[in-house]
């Protein structure tokens, strides 16, 4: 396995960091948050800054999707009390140049997660494709629903490793509070290993940047 510099975007849990560091890995998080955990692996800030800075992997987790997901898209048309159809649409169109900031980032292997997105979400993205796969937590241990959707750079899709019984929709059925949507963003550590291990190997496997490595 080759090292790799890796940074998860938009985590404050530290659940995928702490992954790809277990396997040796020079991984960093980085989110508006501070890290949950504690970390000094953690940049508190716009990950977008760090884009530049020459990592191997990038692992986008949470972006803001409340505007891109399909769920949502009656907003653009009927807003909610006390919110504007001017700023739904403002809160649009920064979603989609956030997610394609992170897109098109000058790294290789790219992964951002999110969720289906309606047609104003994907107009709005720059070199957009559809998404490699979706995923559920009970492919990978976790008795639960919350389809997740990746789009995938030079990474293979996730192979599911535990899948087990239960259809729980837990996160769906969180009551209402202040907390409510940091603990719907909480990532599955069932996944998160699934991407260190699969996608250590998938880095390995490639020629190119063993020669990156060695010029």
């Amino acid at each position: 396995m080759t090292a790799q510099r890796v940074l998860v975007a938009c985590e404050f849990s530290g659940v995928v960091r702490r992954a790809f560091s277990a396997r040796g890995h020079d991984a960093w998080s980085c989110d508006l948050l501070p890290a949950e955990d504690g970390s000094n692996r953690h940049i508190v800030g716009d990950a977008r800054d760090l884009l530049g800075d020459g990592w191997d992997l990038l692992i986008v987790c949470h972006p803001p999707c409340t505007r891109l997901a399909n769920s949502g898209v009656r907003w653009l048309r009927a807003p909610p009390p006390g919110r504007t159809l001017e700023e739904m649409w403002r809160e649009l169109d920064d979603g989609a140049e956030l997610f394609s900031a992170f897109w098109n980032a000058p790294v290789d292997r790219v992964c951002v997660e999110n969720p289906v997105m309606h047609r104003h979400a994907k107009e709005r993205i720059r070199n957009f494709t559809p998404p490699a796969q979706s995923v559920q937590p009970w492919q990978f241990g976790h008795p639960e629903v919350k389809r997740t959707c990746f789009w995938l750079r030079n990474l293979p899709p996730l192979r599911p490793t535990n899948v087990v019984d239960g259809r729980t929709p837990r996160v769906h059925r969180m009551s209402p509070g202040p907390d409510r949507r940091r603990e719907r963003s909480r990532f599955y550590p069932g996944i998160a290993a699934a991407m260190a291990d699969q996608w250590s190997d998938a880095a390995s496997d490639d020629p190119a940047r063993e020669r990156r490595a060695t010029s």
